[in-house]
């Protein structure tokens, strides 16, 4: 083999043991401390994220994606790191589960999984309105998600923030959320059939589990307009669905003083462990 041979075999070999393209990204932003573990704060889409990185990632790297009120009763998501779990965030507030906060998570989905190779398919984490982005993000996307944890969940906009029904509502909300779908009237807000209660047969028909934790006398988000149809109606269908309610206690506090129930449901649909 001549020189130049020698030369080019050698730059072949040099580029083939390169990193491939498909090697995970370092995340950007700014890097911070939260519960001992290392947090990344940048931007997707536009909108403000969060990614907290465990000390070591669990096979396949698989994560819970968190819906509103990041670091709330944070005792799930601490179990979950310790167990190699990524925990992240997008803030969608303001946006009430729309399709413009769908077209959000979608965005963010792509990033985690394509650059930083996560898991395809998350646990999705949804308190109080956080239930209307986990449900109607995971009906647009019935084969991206493992498994769904809701608490104290928004199921219809109509109870909340529209309080049409027994619960406190929220007036200023109301009309926020009516303005961001894109609603030309209250009545047309009223007859919506996408909510997550009207939407649940793809999620059964993908055979995602839910797992649901409520307070029995909630009276912001009452269990009776919200919890109780998603789970008749997703028997019905041939869902698998869990509740756990809570005796004397309302909204909040959310999650539970010993989340071992919300951690082994999550392990069980995720890494199967």
């Amino acid at each position: 083999m001549n020189t130049l041979a020698c030369l080019f075999a050698a730059a072949t070999c040099l580029a083939g043991a390169a990193a491939p393209e498909t090697s995970p990204m370092p995340f950007p932003g700014t890097k911070t401390t939260w519960h001992g573990f290392d947090r990344y704060n940048f931007h997707c889409d536009s909108r403000a994220c969060i990614v907290v990185t465990p000390q070591q990632a669990a096979e396949g790297k698989p994560w819970i994606w968190r819906a509103r009120f990041f670091g709330h009763e944070p005792q799930t998501d601490i179990a979950l790191l310790k167990r190699g779990f990524h925990v992240v965030y997008i803030d969608v507030g303001g946006l009430f589960g729309s399709p413009k906060a769908v077209a959000h998570w979608d965005a963010f989905h792509k990033l985690l999984t394509e650059k930083h190779g996560f898991a395809p398919k998350p646990a999705l984490e949804g308190m109080s309105r956080g239930g209307l982005i986990i449900f109607n993000w995971a009906a647009a996307n019935p084969g991206k998600v493992a498994c769904i944890y809701a608490d104290a969940p928004v199921c219809d906009i109509k109870s909340w923030p529209g309080g049409k029904g027994k619960g406190n509502g929220a007036p200023a909300c109301w009309k926020q959320c009516i303005a961001v779908y894109g609603f030309k009237s209250e009545s047309e807000a009223m007859a919506y059939d996408k909510n997550p209660i009207d939407n649940l047969a793809p999620l059964a028909k993908a055979g995602i589990p839910l797992l649901h934790v409520c307070g029995a006398d909630d009276t912001s988000v009452p269990v009776a307009e919200n919890t109780t149809i998603v789970e008749k109606r997703y028997k019905k269908l041939g869902g698998d669905i869990i509740t756990i309610i809570k005796p004397r206690c309302g909204h909040h506090p959310h999650s539970l003083k010993d989340p071992k129930p919300i951690v082994d449901f999550v392990l069980r649909y995720t890494i199967g462990k």
